[in-house]
């Protein structure tokens, strides 16, 4: 088994329409969560918070620099994500697929790297 993260991306516009029917949406959601449950391959969903109340630190020049949201050239936002633990990608991928997400968002799946792939302190 390997882990994925389904990684939430939306835009002003698809987050609009998700709040437009809010209710529709979080019972959509509360079911897509139940039928991941069942199938013993969900371990961790959290949304995050808007973005106006968060801050970037960029890294690009001497000393970090630290900017209040929202962030005005950003077109898609990471709004949130599931941890599942699957078989494979392809696995994953058919997870993300049955996402109920509102037109116009995207589902990221990434691979979660496993401990033995992180390079050792002593270089091996």
């Amino acid at each position: 088994m390997s882990k994925y993260m389904l990684i939430m991306r939306g835009t002003d516009e698809s987050n609009a329409a998700m709040l437009a029917d809010i209710e529709a949406s979080m019972a959509s959601t509360r079911q897509y969560i139940e039928d991941m449950l069942k199938a013993g391959v969900l371990l961790a969903a959290e949304g995050l918070d808007e973005p106006r109340n968060g801050v970037v630190v960029d890294f690009g020049a001497e000393a970090p620099v630290v900017t209040d949201g929202p962030y005005g050239e950003t077109k898609e936002l990471f709004g949130g994500y599931f941890l599942l633990d699957v078989a494979s990608k392809e696995e994953a991928v058919e997870w993300a697929k049955r996402m109920p997400a509102t037109r116009g968002s995207k589902i990221e799946v990434r691979r979660v790297a496993g401990e033995d792939e992180v390079p050792a302190a002593d270089g091996n």
